[in-house]
């Protein structure tokens, strides 16, 4: 047995732990929820990791990501994601894009080569794009839906696209995938109507409306939808029936 995959290995088994050295899971978007996903994936022992995100990490990211800290400002998120990966798990391969992923930047990656699609960015055309490209490729996804300006953690579920209700993103994914025929998609949402942020003199308003774009967040509400994306990835690479297991 492996020492750093021990405790999950006296959950799991042997076979699962071997199962998830094996699998290729890419994670679309590093930030709030992805860095999270990344984590526990690490954590978890999946052997190939693919990392997709452009951005660097800036000051305002630090009260919500994990690959956010002083030392880490300035630098993709992507590198630093699978430096620290490296650090957690020197057998895992990790590759590491800087990308906006959006329909003209999509040819750049071969769905087909994954077992598992995690979507974890903000653009709903990024977001329509990797389902699309997912199922063409016949490779299971779990996207994320809204988190931003939320305060219950507790609130999110796993749930198919057609079964939600409340969340906006969720509303024009959901009409979005309609129209293109796709009949089915796991999700994490939630039901918590989304607060309004407080325009004070220190927020950076929208110049057309006066009023800030960027959603608020924490640090509690993104780390826990990374998580639960996390637990459905490696349930569902290892085939966990808890029936079964108890």
């Amino acid at each position: 047995m492996c020492e750093a995959f021990s405790r999950t290995q006296l959950i799991f088994g042997s076979d699962a732990i071997k199962k998830l050295a094996k699998a290729r899971v890419a994670v679309f978007g590093v930030g709030g929820v992805g860095g999270y996903v990344v984590e526990a994936l690490a954590r978890s022992g999946v052997g190939e990791l693919d990392l997709v995100d452009n951005d660097t990490v800036c000051l305002s990211n630090l009260n919500r990501q994990i690959i956010a800290t002083r030392s880490t400002i300035g630098k993709y998120k992507v590198d630093v994601a699978k430096e620290r990966v490296l650090d957690i798990n020197p057998d895992c391969k990790v590759n590491a894009y800087s990308t906006f992923f959006m329909p003209d930047t999509a040819e750049q990656f071969d769905f087909s080569n994954y077992d598992y699609v995690v979507d974890a960015i903000d653009t709903v055309t990024g977001k329509i794009e990797l389902v699309m490209r997912s199922k063409e490729a016949g490779v299971p996804i779990i996207s994320s839906m809204g988190a931003g300006n939320k305060v219950d953690p507790t609130a999110f579920e796993v749930t198919d696209i057609y079964k939600t209700s409340v969340c906006p993103l969720a509303k024009v994914m959901r009409y979005q995938l309609k129209r293109r025929g796709v009949k089915k998609l796991k999700v994490v949402y939630s039901k918590e109507e989304p607060l309004s942020p407080i325009i004070d003199g220190t927020s950076e308003p929208n110049e057309k409306t006066g009023r800030r774009a960027t959603p608020g967040s924490n640090a509690f509400v993104p780390s826990v939808v990374g998580l639960i994306i996390a637990g459905e990835v490696i349930k569902d690479i290892i085939g966990f029936d808890r029936k079964k297991r108890i």
